[in-house]
């Protein structure tokens, strides 16, 4: 499955088709790791005078970070989410400005770990590497809109909080289309009471992005979805595709954060808890994703790409420094793990094929399920393997990220990958409209590649 597709799935019904498209086209590559405030021009934000009980829950705060923030020390926060966190003004640049404006003595570094159209089951493979590898002091996690799957949000607190007992996390909520009208009648929007659960379980402070939008939206002040010509001189427009928000609406987000971080430093002692039980799973303690190029694979017909190297996949290189390429039927590598599910985080293109997969030398067939907001594929046993087609409706003559996961019976794997000689109809995957180039080059499009940028374990890989 795609990032965009991924994403779409748990839109509301009501998203238009050109809402659609608006979003899978912001799935066109990766952002740097690291940030600074300095590099553009980013709004001051301030928290304003709106107030609403439910905008904060503080619960253990940040004590740890507000106090070295104040002593002027070194310190690291990093931005975990999808499309919104991503994007350069969707909140995450205007906190940070905020913060650096805030406690003026204190040494930043800001670290984006935003994948566009990602929810919280990539999130738990990838906040390893992306994240806490990078030794945060506080993390922000921000994925209400991209399905909410509450698992793995626990996974991703649980992983954090192992990986450093004194690190602070805090929850931030974005909404969709249609949305505020659940803050309008004082009520939460339904995928967010699973996440605030997982919050209140391990006391950490979370925060509603969207009240203040709502609230102006209520007031006739604010148009949550339009263009320049659908706002009247007093109202402000917040996004334009019913989820992205235009710079004022990614004021209005921060807004919210620099709201919330005043009510917390009324929180002065940390907590020093150990890591409680589980609220739902520890399944997602151990999902984590692996570079090819460290793996000591058994491979055949496969080679490291570079993709700074690379016109179409350098823009890339962000996630993926190398890529394990291949480019023709049969070429295979295998790897052992102990775990229970399986994937890719790849790029898809014109030219991508599909992949089959065999599970202890025995090909597998892929039936797809889902797990609240969760998609994967269940492999059973088959004479017949299928295949993973990795070319989806998004990718006419553009490059983008996605990801697939399967899931296997928890024990010890030898897991073979292999490029399928099977070809999909491009043409019939593509809509209509998008047709243009496949039928001018029909070569581009008429081969079997494949972009392996991580290999997703929930486990354990085994040299």
């Amino acid at each position: 499955m795609s990032l965009g597709l991924l994403m779409i799935a748990n839109l509301l019904s009501a998203q238009e088709n050109v809402d659609r498209d608006k979003i899978a086209a912001s799935q066109s590559g990766a952002s740097s790791i690291y940030f600074e405030t300095a590099e553009v021009n980013i709004p001051l934000v301030g928290p304003g005078s709106f107030h609403h009980v439910q905008e904060c829950q503080v619960r253990g705060g940040l004590p740890r970070f507000i106090a070295k923030a104040k002593a002027g020390q070194e310190l690291k926060v990093a931005f975990i989410g999808g499309s919104i966190t991503q994007a350069n003004f969707g909140y995450r640049l205007q906190t940070a400005n905020y913060l650096e404006h805030a406690y003026p003595n204190a040494k930043f570094k800001w670290v984006n770990a935003g994948v566009s159209g990602t929810g919280t089951e990539l999130g738990a493979f990838r906040i390893k590497e992306q994240v806490l590898d990078y030794r945060p002091d506080l993390i922000f996690i921000e994925f209400a809109v991209n399905g909410a799957y509450a698992d793995g949000m626990e996974g991703m607190i649980r992983q954090a909080i192992t990986s450093n007992p004194q690190v602070e996390i805090c929850l931030i909520y974005t909404i969709l289309n249609g949305q505020t009208a659940s803050y309008q009648k004082n009520e939460i929007p339904q995928n967010i009471i699973g996440l605030e659960k997982v919050a209140a379980h391990y006391n950490l402070p979370s925060i509603q992005l969207g009240m203040e939008a709502a609230s102006l939206e209520a007031s006739g002040k604010l148009v949550w979805k339009g263009n320049a010509q659908s706002v009247g001189p007093d109202q402000l427009l917040f996004s334009e595709d019913g989820i992205h928000p235009t710079t004022a609406g990614g004021n209005l987000y921060a807004a919210a954060i620099a709201r919330a971080l005043a009510k917390m430093e009324m929180v002065k002692e940390p907590q020093n808890s150990p890591l409680p039980k589980p609220l739902i799973t520890s399944a997602w303690d151990n999902a984590t994703m692996v570079d090819p190029a460290k793996m000591d694979l058994a491979k055949s017909g496969w080679q490291l790409l570079n993709t700074a190297e690379q016109p179409n996949l350098k823009k890339f290189s962000p996630w993926f420094s190398e890529v394990l390429s291949a480019n023709r039927p049969e070429a295979s590598f295998s790897f052992r793990f102990k775990g229970d599910m399986i994937g890719l985080f790849d790029i898809g293109g014109p030219e991508v094929g599909q992949l089959e997969w065999l599970i202890d030398g025995k090909p597998v067939k892929l039936n797809r399920e889902k797990q609240g907001s969760f998609s994967y594929y269940q492999t059973t046993e088959s004479t017949t393997p299928d295949a993973l087609n990795r070319f989806n409706a998004y990718c006419n003559n553009r490059y983008r990220g996605q990801f697939d996961v399967l899931k296997v019976p928890d024990g010890i794997h030898v897991v073979t990958v292999k490029v399928s000689a099977q070809k999909a109809n491009k043409t019939e995957i593509l809509p209509a409209d998008k047709r243009a180039d496949i039928q001018q080059n029909p070569a581009k499009y008429d081969q079997t590649v494949i972009y392996l940028g991580r290999i997703l374990l929930r486990g354990e890989w085994l040299k």
